[in-house]
């Protein structure tokens, strides 16, 4: 099967539940943290729409104040459904954006709503990719089973340098020199 590259045209990036409660429980949060929000800056250089989701955010509180600032304006959908495709307001939002047939997800949990989103993605005809550094579970074991699951299942695995820098194609663009300074 030939690979058909990652643009920004047509990309979407979706970040589920980065929130203060969870993210204190989460195993290497630190990475996921910085990573999620270089992957924000490269989709705001870049002109990628964010997709961004809380899950029960009454109980486990809102999205990091470092991450919700980078959203650049997006809506949050806050959710019950551990998919974020079986949230209906996220759902028909979704559906609506005809600009978008691949989605980079990043968030957490790997193995729950990072799983079943990417399950439910994949379901309906688009194109996912997982930057394994940009999601986490609680438990370490978790992340890797949920990682292989979405492999088998036919998303594209990666880190977040892989997709930013196949988003961005080249060297020497003005988007290249914009997020240079975080890439370093």
């Amino acid at each position: 099967m030939a690979y058909e590259r990652l643009a920004a045209d047509g990309c979407g990036l979706l970040v589920v539940d980065v929130q203060e409660r969870m993210m204190r429980v989460i195993s290497g949060r630190e990475d996921v943290e910085r990573n999620c929000a270089l992957l924000l800056r490269a989709a705001s250089v870049l002109a990628v729409p964010v997709l961004a989701t809380t899950q029960n955010r009454e109980r486990i509180g809102p999205t990091l104040p470092g991450i919700k600032e980078l959203f650049c304006g997006a809506e949050e959908y806050d959710k019950m459904e551990f998919s974020c495709l079986a949230n209906p307001a996220f759902r028909e939002m979704l559906s609506g954006r005809e600009d978008i047939s691949n989605v980079v997800v990043c968030g957490v949990e790997t193995h729950i709503c990072i799983y079943q989103t990417v399950r439910d993605l994949l379901a309906a005809g688009y194109r996912v990719f997982v930057p394994a550094d940009a999601v986490s579970s609680r438990r370490r074991s978790n992340h890797r089973i949920g990682i292989t699951r979405m492999r088998e299942l036919g998303a594209v695995v990666a880190s977040t340098e892989m997709i930013i820098y196949e988003l961005l194609e080249r060297a020497g663009t003005d988007e290249f020199r914009a997020l240079l300074p975080y890439l370093k």
